[in-house]
């Protein structure tokens, strides 16, 4: 008999967030208690100690260099207003560092000799983001960069003299890398450029004379780039088939590149000044070495020596354990081994195909099938976003979804980041249709993989609930049934009552009131809502600072004015996702039991 679906909810995850000051325990963010909360774990080996009791789930969390003070940063509720913490390792000493809960303050690294915390906030005008830096021994801040818009501060030069600053442009899937000297109060615009193009933040090697970042400026992905202060240029020293990202240990011993293969993860290590491989790090297994979601993202963490590298692995049948790898003996070895139930053995993992769109696009997808079971009804995942990437990570509806005789498919819809540039502006602003064209491309593409096209549903979250909405909306002859989680109904509505920091930043993708109006709301699923006809589940946080529960509120009460089947779901405690384990134990038993209804009878 297959397991519930609580089992599956069960599984818990682990990350690394970081090493002691003497290298011997590692920082971990787990789910364990149900949500996200701070650990620590020997290097040796042994159990998890849980160090934080917070009230809510944290976002972020890194050591202060050379203490066994974490610094972290979580909001209330789900809001996103997120506030900043200090805490010992051993429990003690709470305090906060930057609060006031009626903006955002995201943290952007901590100095090398522990004595400044940099982070951006809202504070100023309630949607430009500012970026300061706050003295952990005075208490004194000061604003160090305040060019507008949507600003992120992105770590400290080693001497903390300089502060790296990534600000995203008015155009879409563009930003600029920008250093502030913390001395003189000078700003660098370190990738002046006129086409769209994306930089990531510095990784700096020991003495502060250059750092290693990623680049797609002249190419597809982001490759490894190189920038030498004293001159002040850059150049590509390393040019990436699929989009890459770095990192180096305090040392400087290693070059860490990690790459995003078609959706699965490969870690390498490199000499930093020849760039020669030195180590390719044996994963256990085909995923990635990432654990993200709405709001956060952890991935590998060097030790201050450069000895051990500490990372994720997740992959379709793995929630995510911590993984450590010693370059001394080459060695991968498992640190953490979170309890569960359901076993590796019963896990679905997909397979990745293609198919064609309406324009002869490429689209990729990954297929999983229940075993045993001709012409499976299916269940159509689409990832939110829209710039994200469907990765093969454990989700634990799909898993249950596929052990009870569904097939699910999760594609990669024109817009998608993973693929390149080019792919990822195939949906902006007035190409917003054409992703919802793919969806139907694919409708018409599963039967020719067995799957049983007329007993098909949509289900997404966020940018992916609209496109539940949308197909819905705009194809109604093609779907059975849809789950939409706190998707966007009407662009108009939404971007006249998103948070105002956030509808500065989806403009540049979705379009604007002042010059897209009309489009807007043509490309809205309320627009066409007379003709939708499939049962709907709903689902929203009360607290969604991104997408306003008005949105689902609106598509509810127009479906029920019409007489559609449409059920709702509304968590007071949660934001923009389910955070609480025990919402996540009340909503995916429901939203399972709605799929199965519809799709089964």
């Amino acid at each position: 008999m297959p397991h519930s679906i609580e089992a599956y909810l069960q599984l818990k995850s682990a990350a690394p967030a970081g090493f002691s000051a003497d290298g011997s325990r590692v920082l971990v963010v787990s789910n364990e208690s149900g949500m996200r909360q701070l650990y620590t774990v020997p290097v040796a080996g042994g159990p998890m100690r849980r160090i934080s009791d917070f009230p809510e789930p944290l976002s972020r969390a890194c050591y202060i260099p050379a203490t066994n003070t974490a610094v972290v940063q979580m909001d209330t509720g789900g809001n996103e207003r997120m506030q900043i913490y200090r805490l010992e390792d051993d429990g003690s000493g709470f305090a906060a560092v930057v609060y006031d809960p009626e903006y955002i303050h995201r943290l952007g690294g901590v100095s090398d000799d522990g004595r400044l915390v940099a982070f951006s906030s809202n504070r100023g005008n309630g949607t430009d983001f500012d970026i300061y830096t706050h003295d952990l021994g005075s208490g004194a801040e000061r604003r160090v960069f305040e060019i507008g818009g949507w600003c992120a501060a992105a770590g400290f030069s080693p001497d903390g003299g300089l502060l790296a600053v990534l600000r995203n442009s008015e155009r879409n899937a563009d930003n600029d890398l920008h250093l502030v000297d913390l001395r003189s109060g000078n700003i660098r615009h370190v990738t002046p450029h006129e086409k769209e193009c994306e930089y990531t933040a510095p990784s700096w090697l020991p003495g502060g004379s250059a750092f290693y970042f990623t680049a797609n400026e002249g190419r597809e992905f982001l490759s490894l780039a190189r920038f030498d202060v004293a001159p002040g240029t850059w150049k590509v020293v390393f040019d990436a088939e699929w989009d890459a990202a770095c990192g180096i240990d305090g040392a400087g011993r290693h070059l860490l590149v990690q790459r995003n293969v078609d959706g699965y993860d490969t870690l390498e290590l490199r000499d930093p000044r020849t760039l020669e491989l030195t180590h390719t790090i044996p994963l256990p297994g085909k995923g990635v070495v990432t654990l993200a979601d709405a709001v956060t993202e952890f991935g590998p963490q060097f030790s201050a020596d450069g000895r051990y590298v500490a990372f994720p692995f997740v992959a379709a049948g793995e929630p995510g354990d911590v993984w450590l790898f010693d370059t001394e003996t080459a060695e991968v070895r498992r640190l953490t081994e979170l309890p569960r139930e359901v076993p590796r053995s019963v896990m679905a993992d997909p397979e990745l195909q293609r198919f064609k769109s309406f324009d002869g696009l490429t689209v990729p997808a990954f297929v999983y099938r229940p075993a045993g079971v001709t012409s499976p009804p299916v269940v159509v995942f689409v990832h939110g976003g829209p710039e994200s990437q469907y990765l093969p990570v454990y989700n634990p509806a799909i898993q249950y979804l596929v052990a009870n005789g569904f097939a699910v498919v999760a594609p990669n819809v024109r817009g998608s980041t993973g693929y390149g540039k080019r792919y990822e502006h195939l949906d902006d602003v007035r190409l917003r249709l054409d992703s919802v064209k793919d969806l139907g491309a694919l409708h018409g593409w599963l039967p020719s993989i067995g799957l049983d096209s007329g007993r098909a549903a949509l289900m997404g979250q966020s940018y992916g609930g609209y496109m539940v909405l949308a197909g819905l909306a705009f194809q109604p002859e093609l779907w059975a049934a849809g789950v939409d989680f706190y998707g966007i109904a009407n662009f108009v509505s939404f971007l006249e009552n998103t948070a105002a920091w956030r509808r500065k930043v989806r403009e540049v993708e979705y379009g604007s009131l002042e010059n897209d109006r009309d489009f807007l709301r043509e490309a809205s699923p309320l627009t066409h809502v007379a003709q939708m006809r499939a049962p709907l589940f709903l689902l929203h946080g009360a607290n969604d600072p991104r997408v306003p529960m008005s949105e689902t509120e609106q598509i509810r009460d127009a479906l029920a004015a019409r007489g559609v089947a449409c059920e709702m779901v509304v968590y007071a405690d949660e934001g923009h996702g389910l955070t609480r384990l025990k919402n996540r134990l009340d909503a995916y038993p429901k939203v399972v039991a709605f799929l199965d209804r519809v799709l089964r009878g």
